[in-house]
């Protein structure tokens, strides 16, 4: 039997659609997003910045280095040229000036993004003559200028050479910066030879392949691009006490750690078989989760991997409150609650309102007056409720403005409660009930000893007026 082999240019279309194929199907097939955007899956685009320094004219295997890399980096292309979601871009470096003398300016955008540029791209790559030196660093940095604005895409450089920085520059600090500011996601770079420094100086600039011969070339640029069109799948399992993945209903935010950009939003959403909902993620991307309970729940450094669903996991038990009261004076009081032991205010909420928080203990400030502190236990798929005592009503009547302030009495003293308006006589006060102490004085006396004092007890639900007369 005859066995026809398949050309290398046809089987990189292949694996190249097959991977394209599978990307797509799970974007309109599993991604949790907007229904409006399951449609718009974002644009990939690939920027190649291709090394045309004069060691690229070098042999190597069967024929010179840049007739192998142009060669492969055509067929790739080329098998990339159709797809609507995917655009392409070339960068070469060390093309225009010959060394001697060294041109660390030597880096061009020689065909920018665009649709159905695989033509082009082709075209530039076949009359490239290698004559120049090696200026990465620099030639980094001006890929900064060669991505146009755009909204829904995922920018990526994939760098081919042969050499090592030449012109003093740093390649690590240049592509660390392009991250951090969100213009490329992490680079992938290409190694052509076996020079042993590779690694260790390109390790740092991004995903780094080794291509010691051109049958290796071939296949670690069609890993390359398998790997810069993936996306995977992954859950987000949010944990009650006994481990289960029962919490939901919560908003989500991923971001990008190197950059700080906000990556989405999903609400947590239990799906129709019982399980956390599958949402769609990038591989090239490191991520920060942020779970906004009350108070949220942060995951650093999340990695996911092509063709992997990935379990991401956090503690997130809840429990719910609720502070109560029958009396129509507080309808629209709040309370203001802290993580026990702790001065940061992680909510304000509303009486007869019920919220949800993470397990664990609580100081609650009830903003009536007096101020009411509580500390309160949430506890696991549990509403822990509190009533607040009806308040009772003090009635002032001052025979003249003047200063006076309210305090409340317990066996630890009394505690200052609030100051009255100076100018108004007649005031209301609605007060938990207790007791308390009014002291006054008239605002024109020229002695201290015109200040007076009255006691006063508040029941819930009753009435009391003072007159200082």
């Amino acid at each position: 039997m005859r066995v026809k082999k398949i050309p290398a240019k046809t089987m990189m279309k292949k694996q190249v659609f097959i991977s394209v194929l599978l990307f797509f199907m799970a974007l309109s097939g599993f991604s949790q997003v907007p229904l409006d955007k399951k449609s718009e899956p974002p644009t990939t685009r690939i920027l190649f910045v291709f090394d045309c320094s004069q060691s690229m004219a070098g042999l190597w295997n069967s024929d010179k280095k840049i007739n192998i890399a142009r060669h492969i980096l055509s067929a790739t292309v080329d098998s990339l040229e159709h797809d609507p979601h995917i655009q392409m871009a070339l960068r070469v470096f060390g093309f225009q000036s010959p060394v001697p003398p060294q041109d660390c300016s030597d880096t061009r955008l020689v065909v920018p993004f665009g649709p159905n540029n695989a033509g082009a791209i082709k075209h530039r790559l076949k009359y490239l003559i290698p004559k120049g030196t090696t200026p990465i660093a620099h030639s980094l940095e001006m890929t900064a200028h060669d991505f146009p604005p755009c909204v829904n895409c995922r920018n990526i450089v994939v760098l081919i050479t042969d050499g090592i920085e030449a012109c003093d520059g740093d390649p690590c600090a240049v592509s660390a910066e392009l991250q951090k500011k969100g213009i490329i996601l992490k680079p992938f770079v290409i190694g052509i030879g076996e020079d042993p420094d590779f690694k260790k100086t390109y390790n740092c600039v991004g995903r780094y392949y080794d291509a010691t011969d051109e049958e290796q070339f071939h296949d670690v640029l069609n890993i390359v691009i398998r790997e810069a069109l993936d996306h995977t799948t992954a859950q987000v399992n949010l944990l009650d006490i006994y481990g289960n993945p029962t919490e939901t209903n919560v908003n989500m935010t991923f971001y990008d750690m190197t950059s700080g950009k906000v990556k989405a939003n999903y609400y947590h959403t239990i799906n129709f078989r019982g399980k956390p909902d599958t949402i769609m993620m990038d591989p090239l991307v490191t991520y920060r989760l942020v779970v906004h309970t009350i108070p949220p729940v942060v995951k650093d450094s999340i990695r996911v991997f092509p063709r992997k669903h990935s379990i991401i996991a956090l503690d997130a038990p809840q429990g719910s409150l609720r502070l109560t009261s029958n009396s129509s004076k507080y309808r629209d009081k709040q309370f203001i609650v802290r993580k026990h032991g702790g001065a940061k205010t992680i909510n304000v909420q509303k009486l007869n309102e019920t919220e949800k928080y993470l397990v664990g203990k609580y100081d609650l400030e009830v903003l009536v007056l007096p101020r009411l502190n509580l500390t309160v236990e949430i506890k696991q798929s549990t509403t822990t409720t509190v009533t607040i005592p009806q308040p009772g009503l003090l009635n002032v009547v001052f025979p003249k403005s003047g200063y006076a302030s309210l305090y409340q009495c317990t066996r630890e003293g009394q505690t200052w409660v609030t100051n009255f308006k100076k100018e108004a006589t007649t005031q209301s006060l609605y007060l938990l009930p207790g007791d308390y102490l009014l002291v006054y004085r008239p605002e024109f006396s020229k002695s201290i000893l015109y200040t007076r004092t009255k006691k006063v007890h508040i029941k819930s639900g009753g009435s009391q007026t003072l007159r200082f007369y």
